[in-house]
């Protein structure tokens, strides 16, 4: 007599059984979509800051060329620390580049607040993939970052009779000092010597 209950017992507790393997493999796929998601979030910031640093390296690179191509004209030099050099051409080529690099595209790229700073939006290449929430599986990925360009260094405001004769002090971070002679100009600060290029804190940006 007790056999009978015995299968009767097993076919109950078939179908829990289902239940359970279903919301599992549901949690499961919900998981790898959520990871998937998050991944092509992350693929997306990636890409959006290292457009906005290849774009802000492009311009410090034409700031020291700048400073370079005027060294004997210390006159200019502070306007060029403070990005206002003459004929500077676009840096945003660099980075719809390493967008490109990371499976995206650049959205929008400018330096409308100043010279020594640009923001970049990019979209992912790829779709989000599969996803539980309906419309999600094909929108592609946002993001966006901001770089900015700091002077390392600055003219010694004790220089006195400034000219092509007599180069001012520059005097930079972590107490370092050039001492230009105009006879000798050899060995110069190299970009990364001169200008400082980060990523803008995005706390900063929203106070």
């Amino acid at each position: 007599m007790t056999r009978p209950r015995r299968y009767g017992d097993a076919g109950q507790a078939f179908p829990i059984y289902i239940t359970v393997v279903g919301g599992l493999l549901f949690l499961a796929f919900a998981y790898f979509a959520v990871g998937q998601a998050a991944a092509n979030r992350n693929g997306a910031q990636t890409a959006a800051d290292a457009a906005a640093l290849a774009a802000a390296q492009d311009r410090r690179d034409q700031l020291a060329g700048a400073w370079v191509k005027n060294v004997l004209d210390p006159d200019k030099w502070q306007a060029i620390f403070e990005g206002r050099a003459e004929d500077l051409g676009l840096s945003c080529w660099r980075a719809h580049q390493f967008a490109e690099h990371n499976d995206a595209r650049v959205v929008s790229c400018s330096d409308t607040e100043g010279p020594l700073r640009f923001s970049v939006e990019v979209q992912t290449n790829m779709p989000m993939g599969d996803s539980i929430v309906p419309g999600e599986a094909n929108r592609k990925a946002h993001a966006s970052a901001t770089a900015e360009i700091e002077a390392r260094c600055h003219i010694d405001p004790l220089a006195e009779n400034a000219g092509p004769d007599v180069l001012p002090k520059l005097l930079c971070e972590d107490g370092e000092k050039w001492e230009l002679d105009p006879d000798n100009l050899d060995v110069l600060p190299e970009p990364e010597e001169l200008f400082d290029v980060h990523l803008a804190d995005p706390l900063a940006n929203d106070e």
